[in-house]
């Protein structure tokens, strides 16, 4: 009896065909399919696993529950970039005006973030004047005029997956890599975007742990995106120190306006540079990503990066009037925290300064929450680097009226300094998987 006999073939651990998944998935979005169903097909699979052809059907049974953007009215390569998400990750903010200046047509519907900060958009939504909302004209017409436009999502862009993902958090199925890549790939592909690059991140500041689970969730969808038709690319980066400087929303506008003017810090600038790189790559505008990254720094030398980005900021209504002249983010009840001696910094606990940029108010916990978009931690040394006594590692941004003296001793802390420098240094970029 359906679907009781859809669940039990799975929990036997049976192989389900494609028009199988695809009724599921249909019942279980239109209510032919309750919620303690769902449920226990998510824990057969958890248990079970999926093939690579049943994830692939399970990803495009969920993109086609809802709106599937068309691009074609933008002229040229569309290229999506997507981060599995971490701390101080300003990646997006940099890569999109950089790839734009190149060639690459970046047409980003963005959410917004729960966790330690908020989202590109909330983040956008820092420079005043910003507008997040476009009619379907005035953004292909804007992609189209100066290769750049990001936007919150609008429309239904995979229903079943926002169903199923409720489930899978309540029931204890969240860590399923079929689950997870079927979840990202979905959204991704119902985004419209002619090619996919995709940050897989891993360590103790992101959601895989391990290097090895990472590099599994990366194949599962790169096969996911090339089964589509989708040239896919995944670049596993760890997150066992913060990526970038910056935590916080403003913060991290200002960041992005440090590394395109040359400045910032070097593990967000790999990234940065790695994944803008494939981008051009996955367009054809290069042949190689070495020959994407020399044309990516020449735009970061030459000012057009940077130009690119005011130029986005301003036609959805940003003032710029702050770049080159002062930082967004005022000197408002700000702490400096410095060294209290000399040596080398051989870990950063990103968590712990993520968990208290989102006391300051820079995150949310709950949809619903109101952020401060001016709050968080400004990181004046990363991992790797030498230090002395006095030496200034960390700016906190606190709410008007708030006490932080209370967060100095948390934030010193999270700085591991040792006398002697440490003879294995992690590279942040660790692979690459190019479909």
């Amino acid at each position: 009896m359906w679907p009781v006999d859809f669940i039990e073939e799975k929990r036997d651990g049976k192989e389900q065909s494609t028009s199988r998944i695809k009724k599921f998935i249909e019942d279980y979005t239109q209510g032919r399919v309750v919620d303690y169903q769902a449920a226990a097909w998510l824990m057969a699979v958890y248990l079970k696993g999926m093939n690579e052809r049943e994830t692939a059907a399970l990803t495009e049974a969920m993109r086609n529950s809802g709106d599937v953007v068309d691009l074609s009215a933008i002229e040229g390569v569309t290229v999506d970039k997507h981060s599995t998400g971490g701390i101080a990750d300003t990646t997006t903010l940099i890569v999109a005006p950089l790839v734009a200046a190149a060639g690459v047509k970046v047409a980003k519907m963005s959410g917004r973030g729960l966790g330690f900060t908020g989202g590109t958009l909330d983040k956008l939504e820092s420079v005043p004047g910003f507008r997040i909302t476009l009619s379907k004209e005035e953004f292909f017409n804007q992609v189209n005029r100066i290769g750049l436009a990001v936007i919150g999502q609008s429309g239904e862009l995979a229903p079943a997956d926002k169903l199923l993902y409720a489930l899978r958090d309540a029931t204890g199925t969240v860590e399923s890599i079929p689950l997870i890549a079927s979840s990202v790939m979905s959204k991704k592909l119902a985004g419209g975007a002619d090619a996919i690059v995709l940050d897989v991140k891993y360590g103790s500041g992101a959601f895989m742990k391990t290097k090895e689970r990472a590099f599994e969730l990366a194949r599962a969808m790169v096969d996911i995106g090339v089964a589509s038709g989708k040239p896919t690319t995944a670049v596993l980066t760890s997150m066992n120190a913060p990526l970038g400087m910056s935590i916080g929303n403003s913060l991290e506008i200002d960041e992005a306006v440090d590394v395109l003017s040359g400045r910032g810090g070097k593990r967000l600038k790999e990234v940065v540079l790695t994944v803008g790189a494939y981008m051009l790559k996955s367009a054809g505008l290069v042949a190689t990503a070495e020959e994407g990254r020399t044309i990516l720094q020449e735009h970061i030398n030459d000012g057009s990066g940077l130009q690119k980005f005011k130029e986005f900021l301003e036609a959805q209504g940003g003032d710029t009037s702050f770049i080159g002249v002062r930082p967004l983010t005022k000197r408002v009840n700000a702490r400096d925290i410095r060294a209290e001696k000399n040596g080398f910094i051989v870990h950063v606990d990103g968590r712990a300064l993520g968990e208290i940029a989102m006391e300051t108010g820079a995150g949310r916990a709950h949809k619903d929450d109101v952020i401060n978009l001016y709050t968080g931690l400004a990181l004046h040394k990363e991992v790797y680097d030498k230090v002395e006594a006095g030496d200034l590692l960390c700016t906190l941004y606190g709410g008007e009226g708030a006490d932080t003296s209370a967060y100095e001793e948390r934030v010193r802390v999270a700085f591991q300094i040792e006398e002697t420098e440490p003879t294995e240094k992690e590279s942040v970029v660790a692979d690459i998987i190019d479909g």
